[in-house]
């Protein structure tokens, strides 16, 4: 199963410090907009989300249908599809994905920790 894209999102507490802590380890800022309290960082293939307000706890992120640079594959297996397969196994989710949506979808579960997992699909 390709889950697609990972990044780690990490609920902060203060943006721009942590957007300074994470430059000194190499981080670049790739993408959002810090003065609506988000931030995308990459370090090489290494991708992280900075979130202040947004989430209570950090999330792991897959985007299906998006490379490392978050750039559109051709071929992708579905939010959808990936849902199924999941429930199929027997997890639970906390969200779902539209079924009879096309597009962007997401989904949502926990694993056994209770960390949070997103499977979010921007294309």
């Amino acid at each position: 199963m390709e889950l697609g894209a990972f990044s780690l999102g990490l609920a902060v507490k203060d943006i721009e410090a942590s957007k300074l802590f994470y430059e000194k380890l190499g981080f670049t800022v790739f993408g959002g907009d810090q003065s609506q309290n988000w931030l995308i960082m990459k370090n090489a293939e290494h991708t992280i989300g900075l979130f202040q307000g947004m989430f209570k706890d950090n999330i792991l992120t897959f985007n299906p249908g998006w490379n490392s640079d978050a750039r559109a594959l051709d071929d992708f297996t579905d939010v959808r599809e990936l849902q199924r397969q999941l429930k199929d196994t027997g997890l639970e989710m906390i969200s779902e994905a539209d079924e009879n949506a096309t597009g962007p979808g997401s989904f949502m579960l926990s694993d056994p920790d209770g960390n949070t997992i997103l499977v979010d699909q921007h294309v």
